[in-house]
Parts: C-alpha cells; structure tokens; sequence
C-alpha cells in the first residue's frame, strides 16, 4: 500500500473527500468491523445484494455481479471485507483473499460463495501497519493438484541484532480438498524479513508465467513521511525504517523488489535462468527478477512473451524541488528482461534526485541514472547497482501531456492487469472481441477506471483509450483474465472499512457476433 494514503484519509476525514490513496497503504487503514469473517449467508429469502451504484453496463460490455456486499433481514453488512488479490480456476471457479486472512472461493454453477479458509496473519493497524493477508494465485498445474499459493504477513514479531521489531512475509502453498484449504497442508516456500518498528509498503502480488515460474511483489517496507514526499534517503544512525537504500536499492534484500522462483513439487525452489544476479554473486540475492520498486501492488505476466507489468505507486511531492528532485509519480512499469528500475534514485522516465543529507539539510549530488552507487550505510549488498530502466507510463497529480488519456483526478494508484489475446477458437458468447487482441489493461484505484492499452508488434504503446468509459468502477482493486475471455474485477468499493459497496464482477461482452 501507498504511505500517501494517512494524508489522504485525513483530508478524506476534514473534508469529506477521497482525495489520495497511495496504495499499499490502503490496508492499515481499512478497520475491522461488519460481517464475522466465515460466517454462513444467511438463507436466500432474507438475503440480496445492494443495488450497485452507478452504470454497469456500456454498450455491448455489462458487468455480471458474482459476489457482493449482502443485505441480511434489511440490513446492509460488510460480507466482502477488504479483498485483495483473486484467481480465475480453468473451470470458472474464482478464488479471493480477504485482507484479515479470509480465502473465499466463487462457485459458478451454484452461484455461492463459500469459505476456505481463514488464515492468522499478522495485524497492527494502530501504527499505519499495511500487512495482512495481500496476494493468491493458483498452481499452473491447478486442475490436477489442487495447489494454492497465498501471500501473508506472519503473525508475531521477534527482535533483530539490534533489538528491533521485525518480522516476516511469508509465501505458502495449500491444497485444497472439497471445499476447504487443508490447514495441514501447509509449504513454506519462501520468506521475507521486514522491519515492524514503522509503516509502510508491502506489496503482496503474485503470478505464475508459462513456463511455471512464480513472481512475487514486495515493497520496500520504508516509511515515507519524513522526506517531504521525495526519495526516503535518511542515512542517519537509527534511521534505516526511513531509508529505502536498505531495501529497494539493496542487491541483497527481497524487499523493494519482485522475484523470481520456480516452485518444486517437494515445497523447494530453484532459480529460473535469467534473474538479475546469477547464483553465486556477492552481495545479491539470486531471486530478485526487478529491483528498485518502492510499491509494486499488482503485477501481471504476458503469458505469450514473459513481459512482466505492474503499477508502481509513487510518491507525494506535489511538485519538483530543484534541490530534492521531481514530482511524485506513479508507473506502469513493463521488464522485458531482468532490470534495475532505479527507486528511490530516480522517477517516471529516469528522473532523478538529489542525494539529501537529513542530517544538514543540504543536497550534495544528483544520481545518474546509468551509475548508480548505493553507499548508504543500511546496505548491505553490493554498491554499485545496474543501470536504471525508465518506466513505460508514468503520470504525476496533474494533467499528462503525454498520456492524456490517464488524466481525472489527482489521486494517483497505479495498478497493471492482463494482456488479452483473442483466440478465435475460444467457444465463448462473452469472450472479449478482437479489436483488444494483443492489449495491456490498466486501472487505477484512485482515478476509477479502466485503460486499454493496445501494443503494436513490437509490445511498444500503439494507443491508449479508456475502457467502457460509460461504466462505473468503484476503486478497482484486482484484475484477472478468466478462461472464458472475460475480465474478472474486484471494486473494493468506496468506504474505508465497514465498506459495503464491495464487489467482485465479471465483465463480459454481449453481442456474440462481435466476439467471433
């Protein structure tokens, strides 16, 4: 979640407005309260849904509501609370987490929702904390094994050499038995130490390619409120929670980062060729795919090429500082290949800042995206790091000139979803039409909508146009392709806790002639 997000819900609380969400800091606002997580529906005759608010259709593109906040004997509750990331089973099914560590699965043929699982992940909102039960993805073998991956904060904290509160993101896998995830099934895959003294970003994403490797996104678990909305540099003794050379621009450290794995059946993994840092490297960590994230929250893989895209979402600064650096910017990032994308050194297409000195409020140099030198004393990895990589799209406060298409609205969260391939094979009345064959979809939480992004034959930009303009999305959340061609999207909703507009849809195309 984005640290912006404690400004915004006060302006939200002073002046009734949704001013800002600088995401991964969505989830330690969200406060706990409505609808018992695990609790049975009530029986059909006592239970509807809200009436949604807003158009939910647009042309020959309608939404079709499969899961949504329930009005129980005439009182509206917060059944789908806070849910985060979802996956799409080959046979429609869809599953969901919660942030308090709910998983929930959609049945298509009986239309119902049912509880899997409900997970112990750690929570401390009182202190900004954003972690939680943050990202699910299903095994690409699902049908025949039944795996499950689930993304969550380990509840609990422990001391470092330091003394200090840490603790650990962790990635496990689950089988699911009928309707339940089996507790006992539990594979530790891999897990990420985090500072638990301050706030902010965990990230939470994750995706499978076609060749089975498994992404993960971290953020970079730095707190972002004491550098004037600009690059969290502090390099002064004590202040590594607000320095984010430790972890972004640390080779050695998952957080700040999205990695790479290939799961193995026996709950190991290996290093798939190609990563960052081949094995072996000092000061690195094999794992890390991309490095230099501040907030990567959603990610997603073109499965024909491995192109990896995800929303980066930046930070406050309202404005450029000739003696701090550039406006606060949010990214819509695509890697090609393994690379360094340069946070918190540079911004947007390259960028930079100034170094800062907090202890004597002076700048002494401005970094250069192609030489990059980590010398905080918080890293500990290598210094010198790989050139920095500009970001594919990228859009501050203000109006955008070179991707007007972005612009309604200062609030910036930047989310990245699918690439659409039509497949004129595909025996689907819904499936998407042909003219988004070969597009990106990407959203914005803030903003409200939905762009389609049609790439050329080279995967450049070929144009940008809002998706069903017509239809309304209340803070979309997560996007995922179904196997039937559709687009399947949770709206969070526009509440903070206790939200009772949330929905989970799928967006299908209604005019079937179009369609083939």
């Amino acid at each position: 979640m984005n640290s912006n997000l404690h400004r915004q819900l006060t302006r939200m609380k002073h002046h009734t407005l949704f001013v800002r969400w600088a995401l991964i800091a969505l989830m330690s606002l969200l406060s706990a309260s409505g609808f018992a997580q695990g609790q049975k529906p009530a029986a059909p005759a006592k239970e509807k849904g809200p009436t949604p608010s807003g158009p939910q259709t647009d042309g020959a593109f309608r939404k079709v509501i499969l899961d949504a906040d329930q009005e129980v004997d005439g009182k509206l509750m917060d059944s789908v609370e806070d849910p985060m990331e979802m996956a799409i089973a080959p046979d429609g099914r869809v599953f969901y987490a919660e942030l308090r560590g709910t998983v929930k699965m959609y049945k298509p043929d009986s239309k119902e929702t049912v509880v899997l699982a409900k997970l112990p992940t750690y929570e401390e909102r009182a202190r900004g904390m954003e972690d939680g039960l943050l990202g699910i993805t299903l095994d690409p073998k699902f049908a025949q094994n039944g795996w499950i991956y689930v993304n969550r904060s380990i509840p609990g904290t422990t001391k470092d050499e330091n003394g200090k509160r840490i603790g650990f993101i962790r990635v496990s896998r689950f089988t699911l038995k009928g309707e339940k995830l089996d507790l006992a099934s539990e594979t530790k895959i891999i897990e990420v130490q985090t500072q638990r003294e301050e706030c902010c970003h965990v990230g939470g994403s994750m995706t499978f390619d076609a060749q089975g490797n498994l992404y993960v996104s971290v953020g970079d678990n730095t707190n972002p409120f004491a550098s004037d909305g600009y690059a969290p540099i502090d390099e002064q003794p004590g202040r590594s929670p607000w320095d984010a050379q430790k972890s972004a621009a640390n080779p050695n450290d998952l957080r700040g980062k999205i990695y790479r794995i290939h799961p193995e059946a026996d709950g190991t993994y290996t290093i798939p060729k190609g990563n960052l840092f081949p094995p072996g490297t000092p000061g690195t960590r094999p794992e890390i795919y991309v490095m230099g994230n501040r907030n990567p929250f959603r990610i997603s893989v073109d499965q024909k090429n491995g192109f990896l895209y995800w929303g980066e979402v930046g930070p406050d600064a309202g404005s450029g500082k000739e003696n701090k650096g550039p406006a606060g910017m949010d990214e819509i990032n695509q890697a090609r290949k393994a690379g360094n994308f340069g946070w918190p050194y540079v911004i947007g297409d390259n960028k930079p800042y100034w170094h800062w000195d907090f202890a004597h409020k002076t700048n002494t140099f401005q970094y250069d995206p192609m030489h990059l030198v980590n010398n905080s004393p918080n890293n500990t990895g290598m210094k010198e790091l790989p050139p920095a990589q500009p970001a594919f799209i990228y859009y501050t406060h203000g109006p955008s000139t070179r991707f007007p298409v972005v612009n309604a609205g200062g609030g910036r969260t930047a989310m990245a979803g699918p690439v659409y391939y039509f497949d004129k094979n595909l025996k689907s009345e819904h499936k998407l039409p042909a003219e988004f064959d070969h597009t990106l979809f990407i959203y914005e939480w803030s903003r409200n909508w939905i762009i389609a992004v049609h790439l050329d034959n080279d995967d450049r930009i070929g144009k940008m146009e809002r998706f069903c303009p017509k239809m309304t999305f209340k803070r979309p959340m997560d996007m995922e392709l179904g196997p039937d061609g559709c687009l399947y999207l949770i709206e969070f909703g526009t509440g903070w806790g206790n939200n009772k507009d949330t929905q989970i849809v799928r967006i299908e195309h209604t005019d079937s002639q179009a369609a083939k």
